[in-house]
């Protein structure tokens, strides 16, 4: 397995990207870059380009309604372009909150969207003429709903690659069935790897059969927080970072009914933890809400405790198809921890 990381989206990107290539002597292989209504993506992966050297540089995501079709794909050919042939473009749907609330575009067929996204992208990069008649998108602009002079262009420049990696953050059945056909890679949120199977195996099966031999196997980045440590109780501690962060996703990333991450926590199997957590998030009592969240579910994903248990839930995540593992060391000596973790993946 490969190592990746995400890049602290929230702090000051110049130290950020100092710390990415430290990093990257350490180990790490591929680095993702959010972008929700922070900092725009684009510009911090076009700086990390500049400050490291063998990495991989993934927008992890770019919200497919935020920029046209075709911006999104000279986007991502300039990206890598600057990254001399690094670039990963890491696609999702986001939710109607940040997409209705912040950039005022309506909420509607992502599976859609994302799906003829993909198309134009790769017609973009093999320099063909813009032309396209889908569901969601018509390019050019017909006559009757525009000026009537729209024309099919292509890129001018020549792309570094004309097969840049797609990756698509999925949760939902059709979406990741879509992703299995379609993507390079799959960002699954909240991979339980002991679980995994059970529920997206059918979804991943049903894509895999559609899937074109020119693409290549599915890669999957999934994991999360690691620490070494013989001490029980400090462990316990640290495997309890991640309650917030998942009480915030169960509970309070999406309405009553509309939260994608919920849904995926009760098909893990955790029905009513998840009932409650939304209920008490919602609320307000967000501590309670992230008291509630399954021990059983933060041993699984977090790779904290002895270096035995931690080599042993890595082979899990192995064993469960992934990739790419996704890590976040926690620890005095966060460089020690990631070349451990980088030969035990080995």
């Amino acid at each position: 397995m490969k190592l990746s990381m995400t890049l602290n989206y929230s702090g000051d990107p110049v130290q950020a990207a100092a710390t990415a290539a430290d990093y990257e002597k350490a180990g790490v292989d591929m680095i993702w870059v959010a972008e929700l209504y922070s900092f725009d993506a684009v510009s911090i992966l076009g700086y990390l380009a500049a400050k490291t050297e063998t990495m991989e540089l993934a927008s992890g995501i770019f919200p497919i309604y935020s920029r046209t079709p075709a911006l999104t794909a000279s986007t991502a050919a300039g990206l890598d372009a600057v990254s001399q042939g690094r670039f990963v473009l890491g696609l999702g749907a986001s939710g109607p909150q940040v997409i209705e609330g912040w950039h005022g575009v309506k909420y509607d067929k992502p599976l859609t969207r994302t799906r003829e996204l993909i198309d134009i992208c790769r017609i973009v990069w093999r320099r063909e003429r813009l032309e396209y008649q889908g569901e969601a998108y018509t390019l050019p602009l017909p006559a009757d709903q525009g000026s009537g002079l729209g024309k099919p262009l292509k890129l001018i420049n020549r792309p570094v690659r004309e097969n840049i990696p797609i990756w698509v953050a999925s949760l939902g059945h059709k979406n990741v069935s879509m992703t299995a056909e379609l993507a390079d890679g799959w960002l699954p949120v909240f991979f339980h790897p002991d679980k995994a199977r059970d529920v997206w195996g059918d979804d991943l099966d049903d894509g895999f059969a559609k899937r074109s031999s020119d693409l290549g196997p599915l890669q999957i980045a999934a994991g999360g927080t690691v620490a070494i440590t013989d001490d029980k109780s400090v462990a316990d501690g640290i495997r309890d970072f991640a309650r917030p962060m998942t009480a915030l996703y169960v509970g309070g990333m999406g309405a009553k009914g509309k939260n994608f991450y919920n849904n995926i926590f009760k098909r893990y199997g955790y029905e009513e933890e998840a009932e409650k957590i939304q209920d008490l998030y919602l609320d307000g009592k967000k501590d309670e809400a992230a008291a509630l969240v399954p021990d059983d579910f933060l041993d699984a994903t977090a790779m904290v405790g002895d270096e035995g248990w931690v080599k042993e839930r890595i082979q899990a995540y192995k064993a469960a198809g992934v990739t790419h593992l996704q890590i976040t060391p926690v620890g005095d000596k966060p460089l020690e921890i990631i070349e451990k973790v980088k030969a035990w993946a080995e």
